[in-house]
């Protein structure tokens, strides 16, 4: 009698495993829909970011810092981390209205740094400074932060220091 049971326990068995997988399945492609958590918002409007930081910029003496960037590259999260909680985090707050652009694999808003003149075929993270008119007063254009983790945090600050002061 035993041995007329067993094949209808693995069945049940193997059926069971077989909804258990299929749920851990559906489960795995819900959670690859949404965006990839990091710095850079994948689902932003950075068109009208960058407009809304121009028009903030106005009335203070601040520019606006368009980073280019996305979230799988480790190099621009050490940017990102330098900018909030690095030597360079208070240079960035007094001077510059922040705006993060999603580049993906540099397939999204490719033609945003190419008005602002930043290849990003040189390397990411890139920044282009805007003053408060829009008009571009400096931007990488040979990958100056695409090392953004070996220039490290010091480099960081020293690289905006600088920027901070050709600015004024």
């Amino acid at each position: 009698m035993q041995s007329s049971l067993a094949p209808v326990r693995l069945a049940h068995l193997v059926g069971f495993m077989r909804r258990v997988l299929a749920v851990i399945i559906a489960l795995t492609s819900a959670l690859g829909a949404y965006p990839a958590p990091g710095p850079y918002d994948e689902t932003a409007d950075s068109g009208s970011e960058i407009k809304a930081a121009l028009i903030a910029a106005k009335g203070s003496k601040t520019q606006v810092l368009v980073v280019f960037g996305a979230n799988w590259c480790s190099d621009c999260k050490a940017l990102d981390t330098s900018f909030k909680s690095g030597t360079t985090a208070p240079l960035i707050e007094k001077f510059f209205k922040v705006v993060k652009v999603n580049v993906g694999r540099v397939d999204h808003n490719v033609a945003i740094a190419e008005t602002y003149g930043v290849p990003l075929k040189q390397g990411i993270p890139a920044i282009a400074v805007l003053n408060s008119d829009g008009k571009v007063v400096f931007a990488t254009r040979s990958g100056e932060l695409a090392n953004a983790k070996k220039i490290g945090d010091k480099g960081l600050g020293d690289f905006f220091a600088k920027l901070v002061g050709q600015a004024q």
